[in-house]
C-alpha cells in the first residue's frame, strides 16, 4: 500500500500539471471594461452616419498616477534622465492613442467608416461624432498584483464620454453620454494561487510555475495599456448598440 509521502512522490508530475492549469484558470479572464451613467439624449440618429469621427479624448498629465515600481524602477528612471513629469505626459499620451486608434478599429471592424480626427467634420455630412476627457489613468501597483492580487495594486482607466450627431448642414446634438472604464481585475496573487501547488503537495514548484504565469499574465493583462484597450472596445459596443438602437445597424455588430 502506498503512503501518503510516496503517493504524492510518484505522482508529482501530474498534480504540478494539475496546480499549474488551476493557477492558469485563476489568472486568466478576470481583467473587464463596462459601461455606467448612461444618459440618452432626444438626439437619436435614424440614419446611418457617412462617417464616426473620433477625437482623441482629452486628459491632464497630473492626473496620471504612475506605479512608484519601488527602488530599481525609480532607479532605472534616474539611469534613463526621466522625470515623474515626463512619465506622466508619456502615459497620458499614449492611453490617449491608444484609445482613439482602438475605438477606430472595432468600428471598421463593424463595418463602419470610422476615423480619427483632430478638426471639425464637413458640414455637408451626416456624421457621428465621439468626444470624451479621462477621468483616470492609474497604473496601480505592479508588485502589490504579482504578491496580492485580487484587486490589490490594480491598474485603471476611465473616461466620460459623449456620442453627438451632426445632420448634414446642422449643428452637433447629443445622442448620449456614459462613463467608460476599464481595469486589470482581480486575478489572484502568488501568495493565492500557491496555495494550489500546497493542495497538490508541490508548492515549491508551482510557486515558481504560478510567478511565471504571474509574470506572463503581467505582460497581457495588466498595465493602463492594456487597460487602454478594453476601454477602446467597450466604447465601440456602445456606439454600435447606439446604431442597433437607431436602426441603422444590426445587432451582430455588438456582439464582436
Amino acid at each position: 500500500m502506498l503512503t501518503s509521502a510516496n503517493f504524492l512522490k510518484k505522482n508529482a508530475t501530474r498534480l504540478v500539471c494539475v496546480a499549474m492549469v488551476c493557477c492558469t484558470a485563476l489568472l486568466t479572464g478576470c481583467a473587464g471594461s463596462g459601461i455606467r451613467n448612461t444618459s440618452e439624449a432626444s438626439a437619436q440618429p435614424q440614419v446611418r452616419p457617412d462617417t464616426i469621427y473620433v477625437y482623441t479624448f482629452d486628459a491632464n498629465p497630473d492626473q496620471v498616477k504612475l506605479d512608484d515600481g519601488g527602488m530599481l524602477q525609480k532607479l532605472k528612471t534616474h539611469i534613463g534622465g526621466s522625470s515623474t513629469e515626463q512619465k506622466q505626459v508619456a502615459d497620458a499620451d499614449q492611453v490617449r492613442e491608444q484609445v482613439a486608434d482602438e475605438i477606430v478599429h472595432q468600428l471598421q471592424a463593424k463595418g463602419l467608416h470610422a476615423i480619427r480626427a483632430d478638426a471639425p467634420a464637413p458640414a455637408d455630412q451626416n456624421v457621428l461624432l465621439v468626444q470624451g476627457s479621462f477621468d483616470t489613468i492609474d497604473s496601480g501597483n505592479r508588485r502589490r498584483r504579482v504578491l496580492i492580487g485580487l484587486g490589490a495594486g490594480k491598474s485603471q482607466v476611465s473616461s466620460s464620454v459623449q456620442i453627438l450627431y451632426k445632420p448634414a448642414g446642422g449643428a452637433p446634438r447629443l445622442v448620449q453620454s456614459f462613463t467608460a472604464d476599464a481595469d486589470s481585475g482581480k486575478a489572484p496573487g502568488m501568495a493565492e494561487t500557491a496555495g494550489v501547488g500546497a493542495a497538490a503537495g508541490a508548492i515549491a514548484t508551482t510557486a515558481a510555475v504560478g510567478g511565471g504565469l504571474h509574470a506572463v499574465t503581467e505582460t497581457k493583462r495588466a498595465s493602463v495599456s492594456s487597460d487602454a484597450k478594453r476601454l477602446g472596445d467597450a466604447v465601440a459596443k456602445q456606439i454600435a448598440q447606439i446604431g442597433v438602437d437607431g436602426g441603422w445597424l444590426s445587432t451582430e455588430h455588438t456582439k464582436s
